[in-house]
């Protein structure tokens, strides 16, 4: 895979990678929406109500089939940083997490507003979504920690006992930077996830999850993929409840035929480093995508959080051609995340001739501002 800043992409490769950041985020996307009915029920409830397989197929959620939840939002919210980022590096200004946090400022007011407000006048287009205006079961360490235009820090986390997975969930769009070093991607990632999740071991999990969801995108395998993770947390203070979930998913797989509550032991208690786990673990056994989603959502845990990330996963691996077509079909948000993923691939690809420090595309900035 080509880098992104000074690389001469070539149409096969403009093409490939355009098919994993699709499939990435549509993956993560499908993901929330499998899952999110099911949080907060049992294995046995969800057995009760769906079967003993559990469900295998987009349940009623928010009014609808196919509903994401507030992750796939900040999912977005997380596109649309990166890019501004990138447009605004033109002005000399370069802090990536900055413009994160203001991207995520832009979702929490999405959370608080009727509708988008027009006065607002550099919000770009994804805040001016109308679809997006909907209250989805907002975390509250979200709501928290973007709650204030104070941008927390891996020094100064937001929420620092908060040990869920919401942060890692918004994360696999750090993981398609693939022009950039895998240790930045880590960093990127890190830092972004303190401004909500506090808790060491959720942030290192976002940045995990980011080193695993970039190197997927270089074409890696998903072991390959770990390893690489591995290696980059090894040094880390705090990093080992992260190093031994991940050690724990792979050697589960040869411990037998998958089953929900074999998922249940990762991801069951709730836990960022589980539910990456269990995510990691229904990605390698996953016979297909449908058949990986499936599992990663049946059990006990936060199942939207599990869907999103084995969604993210399986979307990097194979691309977006690899996904169960009638769940894209009814998927909340397709051609907003369809024209966002395709505007990322742009961005990375061909930024160049988008905008520089002297001149622009007029309808790019209008799209993603520099302010």
């Amino acid at each position: 895979m080509g880098a992104t800043a000074g690389a001469v992409w070539g149409r096969t490769e403009q093409q490939d990678f355009r098919s994993r950041v699709r499939g990435t985020l549509l993956g993560a996307a499908v993901g929330d929406a499998l899952g999110a009915p099911l949080d907060g029920l049992s294995l046995e409830e969800i057995r009760e109500e769906h079967g003993r397989e559990g469900l295998s197929d987009l349940a009623s959620g928010s009014g609808r089939r196919g509903a994401i939840s507030h992750l796939t939002q900040l999912t977005l919210f997380s596109v649309d940083g990166l890019i501004r980022a990138q447009v605004r590096r033109d002005t000399g200004a370069w802090h990536p997490p900055t413009d994160l946090h203001r991207a995520y400022l832009r979702w929490a007011a999405t959370q608080r507003d009727w509708g988008p407000d027009e006065r607002r006048k550099d919000d770009g287009w994804l805040a001016r979504e109308e679809w997006l205006y909907a209250r989805r079961s907002p975390a509250r360490s979200c709501l928290l920690g973007f709650g204030d235009t104070v941008m927390g820090t891996p020094d100064a986390p937001k929420n620092p006992g908060e040990a869920g997975p919401g942060a890692a969930a918004r994360s696999a769009p750090f993981g398609l930077l693939v022009g950039w070093e895998p240790r930045l991607v880590l960093q990127l990632a890190v830092e972004c996830a303190a401004q909500t999740h506090g808790h060491p071991t959720a942030y290192l999990t976002a940045g995990a999850y980011a080193v695993i969801v970039h190197a997927l995108a270089r074409g890696e395998s998903l072991d390959a993929a770990v390893q690489q993770a591995l290696g980059l947390l090894a040094p880390l203070p705090g990093q080992q409840p992260v190093a031994d979930a991940l050690q724990h998913a792979l050697g589960a797989v040869r411990q037998g035929l998958p089953t929900p509550a074999r998922v249940e032991e990762f991801a069951g208690g709730g836990t960022a480093t589980g539910v990456l786990a269990a995510a990691v673990y229904c990605a390698l056994v996953a016979e297909d995508v449908r058949h990986g989603l499936c599992l990663a959502v049946n059990h006990g845990g936060p199942s939207g959080a599990a869907g999103v990330l084995a969604g993210g996963l399986l979307g990097a691996l194979y691309g977006e051609t690899a996904l169960p077509p009638a769940w894209l079909a009814e998927l909340e948000g397709r051609p907003t995340l369809l024209v966002l993923a395709d505007d990322f691939a742009m961005e990375m690809t061909q930024g160049a001739a988008l905008h520089g420090p002297g001149r622009a595309s007029p309808g790019w900035l209008t799209r993603y501002p520099r302010a």
